[in-house]
Parts: structure tokens; sequence; C-alpha cells
């Protein structure tokens, strides 16, 4: 009997231990879809109970199938949630990751653009940032259609929405002018 015993907790702990030690189940196009599915609410709003878990899923999703075609695709949208999350050492450590893996792709120019704008200006008033940021995506990219808006950006860096609006109201009044 005591033998049995034993023997019978060695199988369970046995069985505990190879269940611990398996890995997660590879994630598939279908998952990150359904991941996709719950991230918003019915009036489109972010769901912020599942963000993070949808974010998480995503990064997942580019450890298991790095050489997938989505893979940076899913990478941004990650950083995008935690953008909207306000997540500013995260959204910097996954455009990171991005610019690193995925340099080619079409979200890398967008990476730099979200954290030019969204991060380094608007979430943590950092204007050296942000410029290098914007910059590094003119130099990088010049081929991108953010390039025009990342010029943009560097010249409003610092400048209040009234500061704006006055330069913006100024360049049409000598526009209308030139034209007389």
């Amino acid at each position: 009997m005591k033998n049995t015993l034993k023997t019978t907790l060695f199988f369970l702990l046995a069985c505990g231990m190879m269940a611990c030690g398996n890995k997660e189940q590879k994630l598939t196009q279908d998952d990150m879809r359904k991941a996709e599915a719950t991230l918003l609410n019915e009036d489109r709003s972010m769901n912020l109970d599942v963000a993070p878990k949808v974010a998480e899923t995503y990064c997942q999703f580019v450890e298991q199938n790095p050489d997938d075609a989505s893979a940076p695709l899913w990478l941004f949208h990650a950083m995008e949630i935690n953008v909207q999350l306000k997540n500013a050492e995260k959204s910097a450590e996954l455009c990171d990751k991005l610019l690193a893996k995925y340099p080619q792709s079409e979200w890398a120019p967008r990476s730099l653009f979200l954290m030019g704008s969204f991060v380094y200006n608007d979430q943590l008033n950092d204007t050296a940032q942000a410029h290098a940021a914007f910059q590094r995506l003119i130099d990088t990219y010049p081929d991108s259609d953010l390039v025009d808006d990342a010029k943009k950006s560097i010249e409003y860096l610092g400048l209040t929405p009234d500061e704006i609006m006055t330069m913006f109201m100024m360049s049409q009044f000598k526009e209308e002018e030139g034209d007389e």
C-alpha cells in the first residue's frame, strides 16, 4: 500500500511537471484575428480590460513566428495598444524591437512617427526625443509617405495649438497675398 501511494504520488507529480513543462501552443493567424476581435467595444473604443492581454498575444505570435510576413504588423499593433494605454516604456521597447527585426517593413517608419508624435511629444513632453524620432524617419525612410508629416511635426514641436494655428493662418495669409 505504501509503495502504491508513493508510485501514485510520483506519477501525479511527474504528470504535473510534464504539463507545466510543455511550451504554449503555437499561435496562428486565426488566434490573432480572435484576439483582435476582442479589442474593441461596441462603440469602437478600446476595451481596456483586454488590451494588455491582446498586446501580449501579438508579441507571443511574433516570438513564435518571427519569419511570418505578418509579424511586423502584429508587433506594430502591440505597440499601438501600448501607446493607447500610455505605457511609454513598453511602446519604446516594441518600437526598438520592430526597427531592429523588421527595418524594411512598412511598419518601421510608422512606428517612428507614432513614437515621435504620441509617446515622446504628447505623453512624455520630450521634444528632443520626438525630434530624433522624426529625423530618423526622414533620414532612414526618405521615400515614406510620412516624411512630409515628420518634417511638419518637427516644425511644430514645442508649440501650443494656438501657436500652430497662428502659424497656419499666417502662411495662408501670405499665400493669398502672393496670389494678388
